[in-house]
């Protein structure tokens, strides 16, 4: 790999290989008591007498900016304190950084605003400090939103706490948010209109960690539900069991991705959680997270396995099995 590509931001393996080989190895890892970048997760932790502070950061480079379902805004807030919340932390705060280009809409910059403001309410969060940048016309595609999120946990989860034996839950419909922004940027037009999944995760994971056994939890964003899946069982060294027949697909969306070409499991989430739990606390797992909005969805969709360390086998529909890869890269670019 000389240069950087497209693809090396999309969420799948060549993002993974990029952030392993080239960030990650020429930053000095310090251990601050907790979860530090050496665990590649969905954000970090510091320990504080006896409980932890966890941290994540994203950049939101979605396009276009308003979107079915949501905007740059909603999206940043929701995402960043959704990172927060899968590491089993409650979010109370988050930081934001605008980069605007230079020409860029007063009133379309104060909608955004506006819109992280009624999303951070909606999060019981407070925004608390920031700074902008603008840069000269032509140099930024419009407007970057980078968000910095805070929240104490009193146990943080990791990727890599999962075992055989498990049983893996998603919190609602696959593939929702990459396939409706696709849709909507390529002009097509279904009978059902499709509309993104940005949510906020937090209720449903507060009641799966309040109904206990849960062992791993993340959102499965750019690379969806395979990315997510093939990362948890790279970082365990195990293998994970999914039923085709299990998993819940919205009809619009899955007819969508056949007219497109894609598969939904590789497509990003952006109001949906992967929870791995322990088998004997999976169904008091999943009837709390749907007795939540964002969880009533909710299904389990398979396990894991002991057998074929690191590999994601999918059991299809029709009997057969075949391997559930990382993707190369998002099907679906900038959806976030």
């Amino acid at each position: 790999m000389k240069e950087i590509t497209l693809a090396h931001g999309a969420g799948g393996r060549l993002m993974q290989e990029l952030i392993e080989q080239v960030i990650a190895a020429n930053i000095t890892k310090k251990n601050a008591g907790g979860v530090g970048l050496e665990a590649l997760d969905d954000g970090a932790s510091l320990r504080f007498g006896e409980h932890e502070l966890v941290i994540a950061t994203d950049a939101h480079v979605v396009s276009p900016l308003f979107f079915p379902g949501g905007d740059i805004g909603r999206l940043a807030v929701f995402g960043t304190a959704n990172d927060v919340a899968v590491m089993g932390a409650r979010p109370l705060a988050i930081a934001s950084a605008l980069v605007i280009e230079e020409g860029f809409s007063k009133s379309e910059l104060e909608r955004v605003i506006k819109s992280m403001d009624a999303a951070a309410r909606e999060c019981g969060v407070a925004i608390i400090t920031g700074d902008t940048k603008v840069v000269e016309r032509g140099k930024l595609d419009r407007l970057v939103v980078t968000t910095t999120g805070v929240g104490i946990a009193e146990k943080v989860i990791t990727d890599s706490g999962i075992e055989a034996g498990d049983v893996i839950i998603v919190t609602g419909t696959v593939g929702d948010h990459g396939t409706a922004l696709l849709a909507f940027r390529e002009g097509f037009e279904f009978e059902t209109r499709l509309e993104s999944d940005l949510a906020y995760l937090w209720p449903a994971v507060e009641r799966a960690l309040s109904a206990g056994g849960v062992k791993a939890m993340k959102d499965p964003t750019r690379g969806g539900v395979a990315s997510a899946l093939n990362e948890w069982a790279s970082k365990a060294e195990v293998g994970i069991v999914i039923r085709e027949e299990q998993l819940p697909i919205r009809e619009e969306v899955r007819s969508a991705c056949e007219l497109l070409g894609i598969d939904p499991l590789s497509v990003g989430n952006e109001g949906k959680a992967l929870i791995a739990v322990e088998s004997d606390r999976a169904e008091e797992v999943l009837a709390s997270v749907r007795e939540t909005e964002v969880g009533k969805n909710a299904a389990i969709i398979g396990e894991v396995v002991g057998e074929h360390p690191r590999r994601v086998v999918l059991e299809t529909e029709v009997g057969g099995r075949r391997i559930l890869d990382w993707p190369l890269a998002d099907p679906v670019p900038r959806i976030c």
